[in-house]
This record gives structure tokens, sequence and C-alpha cells, in this order.
């Protein structure tokens, strides 16, 4: 197992009715996404005597289960792994799909493969205890695959995430329906080369602002899922801007962050060297109208 230390006691739990052999904390953030933390957990593997039959089981954030996923798929040229994510954010996006990835020289997942996992398990009742930014950073994910797939879910999403307190049965409820959107545009696209792109709504931006701020060296960043709110503003600002209006309102009852924090000039370069560009071109995932993607 590899779990977040913050999450500890619940990982402990987790492997004693797993039964799992050995385990490794790691500090989970994007400071420890890099390949030192994969080959860490690699040396943790190799010193473990773990064999291609072993199974790699990730307990923690989208960090954790990214760094886990590579590790997972470069050990021994490839083992299984499992996902108990443990944020919304993770619940809802990262730990399903099959990607992970790490950042390099500041660049957000310039290194990775897919891998996917033998199961996820999902636990609500860990949301409870999370920071007000991180359930957030969440929330900005769950409206994006609704506002990729489905408009009735947007808006009823959109009330769950802005009342004071949050109904979790409802949540979770919700959180099945956005991971059912996902996996059908996955299953559809597997390995990213067209209709999977629309997942990368806001991406574009999301990533340069989180470059940005960790290059400035930034005191308290955005999280990825304020970025990826704000990101989602601008790239509707593009064609729509009656939507954008909509948006910065439903964002804003919910908390999340709608304005670009930095000029867009200092942005360009991580915008210009981000992944899903082609033959020179900066590609946007645009968003017309609700569940009206374009890429």
């Amino acid at each position: 197992m590899v779990y977040d230390r913050k999450v500890q006691e619940y990982a402990g739990k987790i492997a004693g009715e797993c039964g799992v052999t050995a385990s490794l904390g790691i500090d989970a953030g994007e400071a420890g996404k890099n390949l030192e933390t994969v080959a860490g957990i690699c040396r943790f593997l190799m010193s473990c005597g773990a064999d291609r039959d072993a199974l790699l089981l990730a307990v923690g954030g989208g960090t954790v289960t990214d760094v886990a996923g590579l590790a997972a798929a470069l050990y021994k040229r490839g083992i299984s792994v499992a996902f108990v994510p443990t944020t919304l954010l993770s619940m809802v996006d990262a730990a399903y799909g099959g990607k992970n990835g790490v950042n390099l020289d500041c660049y957000k997942n310039m290194v990775g493969t897919f891998l996917q996992p033998e199961f996820v398990y999902r636990d609500i009742s860990c949301l409870a205890t999370l920071p007000r930014r991180e359930f957030l950073s969440g929330a900005a994910e769950l409206l994006k695959t609704f506002l990729i797939g489905d408009a009735s879910l947007y808006a009823e999403a959109v009330d769950v995430l802005s009342r004071p307190d949050i109904d979790w049965r409802h949540l979770d409820e919700l959180v099945g329906q956005a991971v059912a959107i996902k996996l059908r545009i996955v299953n559809a696209d597997p390995y990213d080369n067209g209709e999977r792109h629309k997942l990368n709504l806001g991406h574009t931006f999301a990533h340069a602002i989180e470059w940005y701020e960790h290059q400035r060296g930034v005191e308290c960043p955005l999280t990825h899922g304020e970025a990826v709110a704000i990101g989602i503003i601008q790239s509707a600002s593009l064609c729509n801007e009656s939507l954008a209006g909509r948006l910065r309102f439903d964002f804003r009852a919910c908390g999340l962050p709608v304005d670009l924090p930095y000029p867009l000039d200092e942005l360009m370069p991580a915008m210009e060297n981000d992944k899903k560009n082609g033959e020179g071109e900066i590609r946007f995932v645009l968003i017309h109208d609700i569940a009206d993607i374009t890429y």
C-alpha cells in the first residue's frame, strides 16, 4: 500500500481489512508529484520483494493515485493497481479512467502512462473531514463533468454544492452519476485520441495557472479544482459570454473563484507547452453551452 500520511489512520484500517503486507506513507501534494516520488515507490516495491503478481493499493487523493499508478505501470514493466480515493476530486476524476502522470520542470503531467485500476473503492464518509478548499477543489471537477455531459445534473449539483450543509447521500449519488459519465467517455476513447479530450475542459488555463504559481513560488496557490473553475469560465468566454456569466454566478454560489488571477500573456509559456497541443497550435476545449463541447 501507498498512502497519504494525512489519512494514515484510515489507511491503517483499510490495510487491516485487506491483508496488506507492507505500507509506504508519502506526503501528497503537487510538490511531490514527480519522478523522484515514483522512483521511491518503485524502490519500496523492490525492497518488499514485490513480483509481477503484486497489487499496489493507493489510498489518498489525486496525487497519490497518480504517482502510485505511474509506479505500478513502470515497476517490472507493470503490476496491478487499485485505488481508495479519499478526496472529492479523486472520487469524481483522478481515480477513474486509467490516466496517471507526474509533473516535469513545473509543467503539469508531462510524464505518464495509461493503466486501468483493478477496482476503485469509494467511501463518501471520508469527505466530511476534508478542509473546505480541498472539498471545493473536487466540487469544480464534479461540475465540470456535468457541464460536459448533463444539463439537469449540472443544475442539481449546483443546488447541492451551494447549500450551507451538504446532503452527503445526495452528493454520493451525484458522484456516482459523474463517474458514469466519465467512464462512458473513457470507454469510447481509452487512450485520449479524440472524444476524451472533452474531459480537459478548463485545463489548458488551469495547468498554466498552476505552472505560473509554482514558478513564482506563490505562498498560497490555488488548488487544482479552483484553477479548473477559472479555466472553465475562460473557455466559455471565448465563445459564449452569456454562458460564462451564468457559470460565474453558479461557481460563486458554490464558493469557487471565477476571475483569472494573472495576466494572460504571463501564462502563455505554459499554454504553449501544454501536452494537448499539436501542429504548433494551442488546443482548447471549448464550451458553447452545457453539454455542447468542442475540442
